[in-house]
């Protein structure tokens, strides 16, 4: 599909498709700016600042050119990611949240995220967001080892894994989620058992772990393939990820998606309605949105986000889901979370992909990967280890 420049009226046809009015909705805000790069990292972002305050601009304006996107539902949850969002500053911060506020309906409670780096959470730091909305951090820890952050190229050190933490709960910050990844070279499994001990100890009330992946064009990737880095160890990443499993289900936490896990009413919010299809829009340089039929996703270029938004126009491409293709990602949503896939739904879909998704699932459940209760397909501590294979063997493919 080529790229396409829209204006503010043709794109929201698509929440009339069954004139049904979303009840709840979330934002999300793409800081495409970062101080250096993560090696690891595939997500749009850029070192250089030079564009700044033009992409800033260009955020504001986006909101109000998508105010009507949500058709009127009342957002739950801001999130700011990026890149790294902890760069701004207070007057950025206030002016994107106002204007949000301006144009949608924001519940009073709604969870408000921003993703910060430990190094960035500084007193002053700190301070700012304290007399700001921001309600809820997401720390890139990444791992409190020294030598897995040098390899990683991380910004910040092993002390600061830890300072920023107590720091942030001395400002009132007890809403907090950490960020951890595992099957690192660096990483043996004693390191890996001493991250998550450490993250229990400073009784975090919501850890996110990600196995490292080897992205394209990454620098990473680049290292694996000229021989400077080994690669990801499948079975290495495998062992460390059932030992999180066993050690935070004993901690107290809840394993509710995943790479997620959180203590008893700490559930994130903004995560939590996109494993459940709802909708969210999208905000900055390659930031996406979904509405139940419609996935659209914004430019990664921070030079043509800025020209377009300056031409009051948004720089996206578009399409429209199939019935396959909702049912796909319904089943690769779901099965990721506790609350896994409903056969009801499915049938929403059609009787025949209800029949599909019972047949091709009876072997799963046999090897005790997927548990049935009812009408719900959910997957086990065993299937979760494989649970992208899993999904894709669950797919519609015409």
């Amino acid at each position: 599909r080529p790229f396409f420049v829209y204006t503010k009226f043709e794109v929201f046809s698509a929440r009339t498709i069954d004139n049904k009015t979303t009840q709840m909705a979330g934002i999300y805000i793409h800081i495409p700016f970062c101080k250096q790069a993560c090696h690891y990292c595939n997500f749009h972002f850029s070192t250089s600042l030079k564009l700044r305050e033009p992409v800033i601009a260009g955020i504001i304006k986006e909101i109000e050119l998508q105010k009507d996107y949500l058709n009127g539902a009342t957002v739950h949850s801001i999130y700011f990611g990026g890149g790294t969002p902890s760069l701004l500053n207070a007057a950025e911060i206030a002016s994107i949240i106002n204007t949000i506020k301006k144009y949608h309906d924001v519940a009073q409670e709604a969870e408000i995220t921003l993703e910060a780096n430990p190094d960035d959470l500084t007193i002053d730091k700190l301070t700012i967001l304290q007399q700001s909305p921001i309600n809820r951090l997401s720390i890139g820890i990444q791992s409190f080892s020294e030598e897995d952050l040098k390899f990683m190229n991380r910004a910040h050190n092993a002390v600061e894994a830890t300072s920023c933490i107590e720091l942030a709960r001395a400002f009132g910050f007890d809403n907090l989620t950490i960020d951890l990844i595992y099957g690192t070279p660096t990483m043996s499994y004693e390191v890996w058992k001493a991250n998550v001990q450490k993250a229990i100890d400073l009784d975090i009330p919501h850890i996110a772990c990600y196995c490292l992946t080897v992205e394209p064009d990454t620098a990473l990737a680049h290292f694996v393939k000229t021989g400077k880095s080994p690669n990801v160890v499948d079975e290495q990443a495998a062992r460390q990820f059932e030992y999180l499993m066993k050690t935070l289900e004993e901690a107290g936490y809840i394993h509710y998606e995943i790479s997620n896990f959180a203590k008893r009413n700490h559930f994130a919010i903004h995560n939590s309605n996109y494993w459940k299809g709802i909708s969210y829009l999208g905000i900055g340089p390659s930031a996406h949105s979904f509405n139940g039929y419609v996935r659209q996703w914004n430019i990664a270029n921070n030079a043509k986000y800025v020209k377009a938004l300056t031409e009051n126009t948004i720089c996206a491409e578009s399409e429209i889901l199939s019935t396959e293709q909702q049912y796909n990602e319904y089943v690769m949503t779901g099965l990721r979370t506790i609350w896994g896939c409903d056969l009801d739904k499915i049938q929403q879909f059609g009787e025949a992909y209800a029949t599909h998704f019972k047949e091709k699932s009876a072997a799963f459940a046999q090897q005790n990967l997927i548990e049935l209760n009812d009408t719900n397909y959910t997957l086990t501590k065993q299937g979760k280890l494989l649970a992208d294979y899993i999904a894709m063997e669950l797919f519609w493919e015409s």
